[in-house]
């Protein structure tokens, strides 16, 4: 993934974040920082110019907040991957984020080489969400299994909404990571849906966590 360039926007109200951020990237050649918007609407204007492989943007932002102006982006530059960076690790911003269209979610306060990392991700068509997010999404509100998923399908499930890999999957619930493939293909056959952002939306919708999973399964903790 680090071999070819990717070209990212930022967007957020802070210059000294938008500095700092700049700064950080530039350090990593194959990223460009390919413009700057301290607000959504002169994001949208930079995005149309310079067609970004990757938006980094901000929630809490004057004239637009950053949850809104995802669907905007989506439509201004359907090809661009959007990346919400934030300092609040709310279940409901992570939903409302997922739901309009970003590729992933991370906070803050993780090191440089988690942003970078997240930025490889969703450039190459991944979805990323960093740790304290992925704690997040496996706090949902506990409902009733949906039947098309055995328990052991739930529970992976419930995993690739996390964002872990295949392998993760596997040494998480001592199966192979063939086995995990395998359990990733039934649950997009079975349940229609054919992306990992898909399933995420799927997991956030329908409230479901780790606590839905059943005691004969490995615990996600």
């Amino acid at each position: 993934m680090a071999s070819r360039r990717i070209t990212v926007l930022l967007v957020d109200n802070h210059p000294l974040v938008l500095e700092g951020l700049k700064a950080l990237l530039d350090t990593y050649g194959h990223i460009e920082v390919v413009g700057t918007a301290v607000h959504a609407i002169a994001g949208l204007e930079e995005a149309r110019h310079t067609l970004p492989q990757v938006v980094l943007m901000d929630i809490n932002m004057p004239k637009m907040n950053g949850i809104d102006a995802i669907e905007l982006f989506k439509s201004a530059v359907p090809d661009t991957r959007i990346l919400m960076l934030s300092m609040h690790d709310n279940r409901e911003y992570i939903s409302a984020s997922v739901m309009r269209g970003a590729s992933g979610y991370i906070l803050k306060d993780v090191p440089t080489e988690e942003i970078v990392a997240a930025i490889e991700t969703v450039a190459a068509g991944g979805t990323y969400f960093s740790s304290g997010v992925s704690d997040a999404l496996l706090a949902g509100r506990r409902q009733e299994s949906d039947d098309r998923l055995t328990s052991r399908e739930r529970d992976v499930l419930i995993r690739l909404a996390a964002g872990s890999s295949n392998r993760d999957i596997a040494d998480a619930l001592s199966i192979s990571p063939a086995t995990a493939e395998t359990h990733r293909k039934n649950i997009k056959k079975k349940l229609g849906i054919a992306t990992t952002a898909g399933l995420t939306r799927y997991v956030l919708e329908n409230g479901l966590s780790a606590t839905d999973t059943r005691p004969d399964l490995p615990s996600s903790g």
